[in-house]
């Protein structure tokens, strides 16, 4: 009788920390990919079709770059809504909100979501003078974007 109680107490715990982390890649993955994970950064490729709604998702602040020009509905958690006009190239913060997202357009949106993991590692990144670990085809990119700034 025990066993099938912790059993079910360990199940219950399990689901409700999906429920309540949702992580857009786990519970959006139609929508949500990864593309890069650090300690400091999370790195989301986003894509909506025409007329596509999420479900309930939250990711931390961060910074989307919008890679197609996008008409949105943004409902948080308590139902306030929010249409955004996004556009090629844009950059926008967005703080950490739980959130559904409607392609209110008739052509696919795409964007990368930047997202900050948490002050405190933002915080130590480069204390004491030293740089995060960098990974050789980062290294090339601002090296090719260095050079272009010259």
């Amino acid at each position: 009788m025990f066993s099938r109680l912790l059993w079910a107490v360990a199940f219950v715990c399990l689901a409700l920390q999906a429920v309540l982390a949702q992580d857009p890649t786990k519970v959006e993955p139609k929508h949500y990919k990864l593309a890069f994970e650090n300690e400091w950064v999370q790195v989301v490729d986003v894509h909506y079709g025409p007329h596509e709604k999420s479900g309930l998702h939250d990711h931390p602040g961060g910074v989307v770059v919008v890679l197609t020009a996008g008409h949105l509905r943004f409902t948080d958690e308590n139902g306030k809504v929010k249409e955004v006009f996004a556009k090629v190239g844009e950059s926008r913060w967005y703080p950490a909100f739980k959130h559904k997202v409607e392609n209110l357009g008739d052509t696919a949106y795409d964007a990368v979501y930047i997202g900050i993991k948490t002050k405190a590692l933002a915080g130590q990144a480069g204390a004491g003078g030293e740089q995060p670990v960098m990974d050789a085809e980062t290294g090339k990119i601002l090296a090719a974007y260095a050079s272009l700034k010259r």
